[in-house]
């Protein structure tokens, strides 16, 4: 079932027209037992590219994507409430970090950005094949920098450079400790800095920003325009198995209450933070022992042209002495429909929602006898993100402008706006008696693989092909040996790590460049150029 052309009608939902039909007729508000064989719960990018993917490999699936809210993307997906950067370690310091010998760590880098060219190639096929438009609707080239200052991080940074910049996926990297240099490409960050206090950049210009909103929505519309079914305005209240290991599926819709119930052979949960409690309701032992802890991000966002203008380019800095990786500061250009703006942020705020339009109840209805060892261990343990949370949360408007100012040192906080971006839920995940706090996504999946879900926040969006692969790999290992074929037509470099091959490297990043319209090899001409 597609969804109406002409929008959600209040008080009943739409059937597909038959043939003759001049219109469609409202439903009935009763229940109805449905079948069909892949339900997606969630219309973020996760659920939009696993689905995408389904339909290219089978694409005699029937598929059903619902969705509480009344619009996709509209949760952590949505352009203004992430930072859209392609996260691919080109500037992220924390996937870097300095050894107690003074060496520095790339393992981390290298593997993110492994998984980073993965979702590049399934979009370049994406483009190429019509399942995504313009490309320039979701991607664009925007330089990764990496920005610290002081003598000891100088040091660090330049121990970074050395150790990436051989690396065949970050050739072309920069050194820059120049402030001249450092002045003309970055204006707005120069003016007014003391330079006594000495600074250095690392400098990448194959960088991306991405609008995951629109890219979110150009999948799921080929979803729909294939067959599938978008059902926004649904929620799902509950998951139970049944005998023969298919997943009843039981919805409500939030406009009418009508309820509806499916029965389907593989269920997936991306729904951002909303995943932990419904994969909960699921009862599968695998989510036994994770618990989920709620941070909310804001940001400072500015779309004054003459400020813009001075600005283009990712910075990211170095977390405070003692701060969560996630505290990570960082200035972001952003190319949103069409029209740039810069973020600056994160500053983190707490709730006990799961999801930005959640509810009040969600952290505390999760806590059950299996996560509260490791929920009680975590806030032993990470007295860090407790003091982080609480000096956030008490920062005002002037407090937050002063912080900015280590990037800005003139910053005016009349050119700036205070915005909420999207609802993140930390993964706590058991270990030993206690639990530990983890960054990044997990994948949950039953031991049958009739369900799946993800769990995590950073960098999740950037990574989210890779993520889906895992699932198809995990979930359906009969028929992926069928798939494989087509698998490396969408994904070139398919079980093969583009680090220990640069030839391949070289040429699924020129293709990509090319379809993707990310004009100039950047950060990794050298290697595409086989010098």
């Amino acid at each position: 079932m597609r969804p109406c052309p002409s929008g959600p009608h209040p008080g009943r939902e739409c059937v597909p027209r038959a043939p003759g039909q001049g219109s469609r007729t409202p439903v009935p508000n009763v229940a109805q037992t449905e079948k069909t064989d892949v339900v997606l719960i969630g219309a973020g990018i996760m659920s939009a590219t696993l689905g995408a993917l389904l339909r290219q490999l089978q694409p005699d699936w029937s598929i059903t994507v619902f969705e509480r809210l009344d619009a996709a993307a509209a949760e952590s997906s949505d352009p203004w409430n992430n930072a859209g950067t392609g996260h691919s370690a080109l500037c992220e310091l924390n996937y870097s970090p300095q050894k107690p010998d003074g060496s520095v760590d790339i393992g981390k880098a290298v593997d993110i950005n492994e998984r980073f060219q993965v979702s590049r190639q399934f979009w370049a096929y994406a483009v190429e094949n019509g399942i995504l438009g313009d490309p320039s609707r979701f991607i664009n080239p925007i330089p990764h920098v990496s920005f610290v200052h002081g003598a000891d991080d100088v040091e660090y940074l330049r121990k970074r450079y050395e150790a990436l910049a051989r690396h065949p996926l970050f050739a072309g990297m920069e050194y820059i400790d120049s402030p001249d240099e450092f002045a003309r490409r970055l204006p707005l960050m120069a003016r007014g800095r003391d330079f006594s206090d000495p600074i250095a950049l690392n400098w990448t210009d194959g960088g991306t920003d991405i609008n995951f909103g629109s890219l979110t929505k150009e999948l799921l519309a080929h979803i729909g325009a294939t067959g599938g079914e978008i059902a926004f305005g649904n929620e799902v209240r509950n998951l139970s198995k049944q005998r023969d290991g298919s997943w009843k599926v039981s919805v409500r819709n939030t406009r009418t209450g009508r309820r509806r119930t499916l029965i389907s052979k593989f269920v997936f949960v991306g729904a951002g933070g909303g995943a932990l409690p419904l994969l909960q309701k699921s009862g599968i032992k695998e989510i036994s022992g994770f618990a989920g802890f709620p941070v909310s991000g804001q940001f400072l966002r500015c779309t004054n042209p003459g400020l813009v203008g001075k600005h283009e380019a990712k910075v990211y800095g170095k977390a405070a002495v003692g701060a969560p990786p996630m505290s990570v500061p960082h200035l972001d250009t952003r190319v949103i429909n069409g029209k740039p703006g810069l973020l600056f942020g994160p500053y983190a705020g707490w709730t006990p929602k799961f999801l930005k339009d959640g509810s009040n109840a969600d952290l505390f209805k999760s806590i059950n006898p299996g996560n509260l060892a490791p929920m009680l261990g975590v806030g032993i343990t990470e007295l860090g993100l407790v003091k982080y949370l609480v000096t956030e949360l008490m920062k005002s408007q002037a407090g937050r402008v002063y912080t900015m100012e280590e990037f800005i040192p003139r910053a005016e906080g009349s050119d700036w706006e205070l915005i909420t971006a999207g609802q993140r839920v930390q993964t706590i995940r058991r270990k030993g008696a206690g639990g530990v706090l983890e960054l990044g996504t997990a994948v949950i999946a039953a031991q049958d693989g009739s369900i799946a879900g993800l769990l995590g926040a950073s960098p999740g969006a950037s990574t989210c092909v890779t993520a889906m692969l895992d699932v198809l790999e995990r979930c359906f290992p009969t028929e992926y040996a069928s798939w494989t074929p087509k698998l490396k037509e969408m994904v070139p470099s398919l079980g093969v790590k583009l680090s220990e091959n640069q030839a391949l490297f070289g040429e699924v990043w020129d293709w990509t460049g090319k379809a993707l319209q990310l004009t100039g090899s950047g950060a990794h001409a050298v290697v595409s150029t086989g010098a």
